[in-house]
């Protein structure tokens, strides 16, 4: 199928489909929003799987579409003219998905991906810790290996939809004798269990996608480890790595859809014609255009060929850039945007959201030292 063939099946699909009760969720969810309408939401994931748009870019060999990455392109850009939804299933179809698929056994593939697939199990990330953000290494949440099981006890935090979440892949420390970085294993572990217990946490925004996750001798079966004992920084980083996936694109057009709406406001009072606010509304679009071709140009570069900040230069890139767009909003919309009501605007809620955006993901700090060290080599290894 050619790419514009494949470009109109992707429109008329979603044409056709994104409508009924389905409609309501046009611009719904998303960073910052991910508390809307989540039961519809996920009957749309469900609706999105029967159709195979999820998993589209994995191998068919690995009940993918195989699609290249021109038309997994072409569906983000489609969706997003469309109004989809945010996604309730990224984590596992474009982070653990890609993990299992490089790193896991065949068996955890046949167990795991088809509920991705199908989005019937969704997935959240037990990366950082209270007093391991940043610094992901210095995990402290331990796995003990018992008979046919590994127990957990620890705590995760910032944890995005852990509160819908089946399952988590967990870093966790192994083995506390070894340096810190060879110390870890990658596990696998179901969510609904007595020793699993998910407090969320209220944001400014009043709403809460992320939450503190406590494991209290939880459970998971022994051959739920991706990689060997010991092997977790490897399989762990491997997971961020794919983080500078196509979705990247998806999250990109989010800001096009927000920037459109900045640019409404602006028209809808008057300042668009004044060229003070016509330079700022121009500097926002040519940034986003800078994000999209850095985007555009990582795609193509196979593994290896970079020395692995990709996803560090596009951190440094869009979440200053984010930040702006919330502070051109709310100065757009002028004295009005202070003020609430029972519910917070959209402006309102993208201005007080992005004030994260510089540390969640991995400080902006975090990611000047990556770029630093595996880049321009200015930082001694430990």
């Amino acid at each position: 199928m050619s790419d514009a063939d494949f470009r109109a099946t992707v429109r008329d699909w979603l044409a056709t489909h994104l409508t009924g009760e389905f409609a309501a969720l046009a611009g719904t969810g998303g960073p910052g929003r991910e508390h809307e309408n989540i039961p519809l939401r996920t009957a749309w994931e469900r609706e999105l799987g029967d159709a195979g748009w999820i998993g589209l870019g994995w191998p068919q060999a690995n009940g993918g579409g195989g699609a290249s990455i021109a038309q997994q392109v072409i569906f983000f850009e489609e969706y997003a003219r469309a109004g989809g939804p945010g996604r309730l299933s990224h984590i596992g179809e474009y982070l653990l998905a890609p993990t299992l698929i490089a790193f896991g056994t065949e068996e955890q593939r046949r167990r795991f991906l088809p509920p991705i697939a199908a989005a019937t199990e969704f997935w959240c990330q037990g990366y950082s810790e209270p007093d391991a953000g940043s610094d992901l290494a210095a995990v402290q949440t331990r796995a003990v290996r018992d008979g046919d099981v590994w127990r957990i006890t620890g705590q995760k935090v910032w944890t995005s939809l852990a509160h819908i979440a089946d399952w988590c892949f967990v870093l966790a420390r192994t083995d506390p004798q070894a340096p810190k970085h060879r110390g870890l294993s990658y596990l696998l572990v179901p969510m609904d269990q007595p020793g699993v217990q998910v407090r969320p946490i209220t944001q400014l925004t009043g709403s809460s996608e992320f939450n503190e996750v406590f494991f209290d001798d939880a459970v998971t079966a022994a051959e739920n480890i991706v990689g060997q004992p010991g092997d977790g920084w490897r399989v762990a980083t491997g997971t961020l790595a794919f983080e500078r996936g196509v979705a990247t694109l998806g999250q990109q057009l989010g800001f096009a859809r927000e920037l459109d709406d900045v640019i409404g406001t602006a028209r809808a009072g008057g300042v668009h014609d004044d060229p003070v606010w016509r330079d700022r509304i121009t500097d926002a679009w040519i940034g986003l255009q800078v994000l999209r071709h850095h985007a555009l140009r990582t795609l193509g570069t196979p593994e290896g060929d970079l020395p692995g900040v990709e996803a560090s230069v596009a951190k440094l890139l869009w979440a200053p850039w984010h930040q702006q767009l919330g502070e051109l909003a709310m100065a757009v919309a002028g004295p009005a945007a202070t003020l609430t009501g029972d519910e917070l605007s959209d402006i309102q809620r993208l201005f007080l959201f992005t004030r994260a955006d510089t540390i969640y993901g991995g400080s902006n700090e975090i990611q000047r030292n990556i770029i630093a060290d595996r880049l321009l080599g200015r930082v001694p290894r430990g």
